[in-house]
């Protein structure tokens, strides 16, 4: 067992195995992922005029449990609008002669 430890580890260099099982090593200055700093993100406008406005607001406090009254002023936290597409009717002309 202890031999079997102090042994190298095999790879494609010191045997048989194919490249492709190596085991990749990870680059020590490699970049972080994602967005650069400062980078704008690409977002839809919010509507100035929506067709409807729906207000989910919480009864009562997840903490503690006390009841929020619908009078008391509430902070809006995120806005979500969905654009429902309506079905569209096909337009059917007849031409005769």
């Amino acid at each position: 067992m202890v031999l079997r430890l102090q042994r190298p580890e095999k790879t494609s260099r010191t045997s048989s195995k194919p490249p492709a099982t190596d085991r990749k090593e990870q680059r020590e200055h490699s970049k972080p992922g994602g967005a650069k700093s400062g980078h704008e993100g690409h977002s839809r406008v919010v509507s100035d005029d929506p067709d409807a406005v729906v207000e989910h607001r919480s009864e009562a406090c997840a903490c503690c449990g006390a009841s929020l009254h619908a009078a008391l002023p509430a902070e809006v936290v995120s806005v979500a609008e969905p654009i429902e597409l309506p079905a569209v009717a096909p337009i059917v002309t007849q031409h005769q002669r």
